[in-house]
């Protein structure tokens, strides 16, 4: 075997060799996921205190949540991987490329759910970590393992589970559940849908391929574009909940209310002037509106008008 031929072929073995770092483990997290997650829950700690977080509630609560909510991601690589694997969206996931074993991931995920309870139990409250083992358990089991493979209301069902970090948020600062809290669940909770059901349009050949009951496999794609208006009109009015029982001011009014008009546009498009972009841009869209609603939340809270 000459020189080249040996180079070549450690060339193609270190293509293939499994990637077991920190980033392959990291990809499991969905780190874009549980960033948005924390963002939503932190906000919920500043709207619990009228004045400054509390340092030990807040970075450990944020923390723990994060641990928790990366585990979750973490199970449902594990339990999902038959399905990743013929998905394109996801054929390339640590497990179905083989990157990473099961037990590898199993251990992974099991070992972040326990620090994160662990985190919030002992250094947080009790309350706050029965919460978000709940909602572990609601995504990663009742959702990914049954759910997502029984109904085509399976993200309208379960959105409660990934709606929860506000409510997360004001408990682990205040050690009690409040009202204004469950309005912000209510809030991710409406938004879930359109957002998911949108990006479910972009992906329908995928979820038929995996035998997944997604709403445009079962009742094809315009009634789920209908759907998607229809919420996105109910998000409307929810949003306007925090102003109207006095919880927020102008600033998030007037804000929610743009934000609003901005998610129905893309709605309405997609319903009657789509392209073959529509769905997608209307996914990126949902994140966009949520991520910056929040955001107005918070500076209404420190800026009232």
């Amino acid at each position: 075997m000459n020189k080249v031929t040996i180079a070549l072929a450690g060339r193609v073995d270190s293509h293939v060799r499994p990637r077991n770092n920190w980033r392959v483990y990291l990809t499991l997290t969905k780190p874009k996921v549980v960033a948005l997650m924390i963002l939503t829950a932190l906000v919920g700690m500043c709207l619990a205190v009228p004045s400054a977080l509390p340092v030990q509630a807040t970075v450990l609560g944020l923390l723990g949540i994060a641990l928790m909510a990366g585990s979750a991601a973490a199970f449902n690589h594990l339990i999902d991987r038959r399905i990743d694997a013929v998905m394109a969206r996801t054929h390339k996931r640590p497990l179905p490329s083989g990157e990473l074993s099961v037990g590898k991931v199993f251990t992974f995920a099991l070992s972040l759910g326990i620090l994160g309870f662990v985190i919030l139990a002992l250094g947080v409250n009790w309350l706050t970590a029965w919460l978000t083992f709940a909602s572990l358990l609601g995504y990663a089991v009742v959702y990914t393992l049954y759910l997502k493979r029984a109904t085509p209301q399976n993200i309208v069902i379960a959105g409660i589970a990934g709606a929860m970090p506000p409510l997360l948020g004001w408990t682990a600062v205040t050690g009690e559940l409040h009202a204004n809290a469950w309005l912000l669940v209510m809030i991710i909770f409406i938004w879930t849908p359109p957002h998911f059901w949108a990006l479910a349009i972009h992906r329908k050949e995928d979820y038929a391929k995996a035998d997944i009951p997604m709403l445009p496999v079962t009742h094809g794609v315009e009634y789920t574009k209908t759907s998607i208006l229809l919420y996105t009109i109910l998000l409307a009015l929810v949003c306007l909940l925090p102003a109207l029982v006095g919880m927020t001011g102008l600033v998030y009014l007037a804000g929610s209310t743009f934000l609003s008009a901005g998610f129905i546009y893309y709605a309405w498009k997609l319903k009657y002037f789509a392209s073959d972009k529509t769905a997608m841009d209307t996914f990126k869209f949902s994140i966009i509106h949520l991520m910056l609603l929040f955001l107005v939340l918070l500076v209404d809270h420190y800026l009232p008008i």
